[in-house]
């Protein structure tokens, strides 16, 4: 019996191995891409803050669209940049959170959350990265907003920092610019 529970075991066991030369991993799970998130807009800082909190967990990158009822480049630009991350730009990279922010909306600006942020017009587009704000590469030139090819290459930046906290993967933290990443 125990021969015969080793000849039909032992195959088992070396179709689990890794093997380089047959570029198999030892788990049994395909790795997939990661898909963009896209969320409600944002009417309420709870509502922000629970986006801020799903983007830390999942180590990707929160895109914000700092967007107002009144603005007539936000209804302009809104659209493309939605387009763009549906169409999976970023996903390749590690994928991306998205959200509107509506500065106007009443809850938003009793907590002076664009104040937080240090948002000084509209449209502004912001990335979160482990929760913080990437004010370096915040974007609120109406061209650059516009321009597709811009905002491609803007979104697949920020997915590339995948919880890294920087443009070079460094930063953040209490030591991040003397120590690089502490993870």
């Amino acid at each position: 019996m125990r021969s015969t529970m080793r000849a039909v075991m032992m195959p088992v066991l070396r179709d689990l191995r890794y093997s380089p030369a047959a570029g198999r991993a030892f788990s049994t799970t395909r790795s997939r891409r990661a898909a963009n998130q896209i969320y409600a807009s944002v009417r309420r800082p709870e509502d922000f803050h629970t986006y801020q909190l799903l983007s830390s967990s999942s180590r990707t990158p929160l895109i914000t669209l700092w967007t107002a009822s009144y603005c007539a480049t936000c209804r302009t630009v809104a659209p493309l940049i939605r387009s763009v991350i549906e169409s999976g730009v970023g996903e390749a990279e590690g994928g991306v959170g998205y959200c509107t922010v509506e500065y106007d909306a009443p809850d938003i600006m009793a907590d002076a959350l664009g104040q937080t942020y240090m948002i000084s017009s509209l449209p502004t587009l912001l990335s979160f990265d482990a929760g913080e704000a990437q004010v370096t590469t915040k974007v609120a030139d109406p061209r650059k907003l516009a321009d597709r090819a811009f905002l491609e290459e803007w979104v697949r930046e920020e997915a590339r920092r995948h919880g890294g906290r920087g443009g070079g993967g460094g930063g953040g933290g209490l030591f991040g610019g003397l120590f690089g990443s502490l993870r």
